[in-house]
């Protein structure tokens, strides 16, 4: 998957979990509890969300690179390739 299509997947799915958050600015690498108070149930349907679209596993020990926009979409470029 390319850079750009990733990107729009994780935001895509970010709102889908927080549709309250729609329309807003997304800092790229600020992590999304502290732009959006994400709480962790949020971060887990995230998660089932990304794995929906994507079918990719996400380790518990991953969870750390997947908490802003670029590092999620990095993470899902480094693990579909293209």
């Amino acid at each position: 998957m390319k850079r750009e299509d990733a990107r729009k997947l994780v935001i895509d799915k970010l709102t889908t979990v927080a549709p309250e958050i729609e329309g807003e600015e997304i800092e790229p690498d600020t992590t999304f509890r502290d732009q959006f108070e994400l709480d962790s149930m949020d971060f887990l349907n995230f998660i089932t969300a990304l794995h929906d679209a994507t079918g990719l596993d996400f380790p518990e020990e991953d969870y750390d690179q997947l908490w802003t926009l670029n590092g999620a979409a990095d993470y899902i470029v480094a693990h579909t390739g293209d």
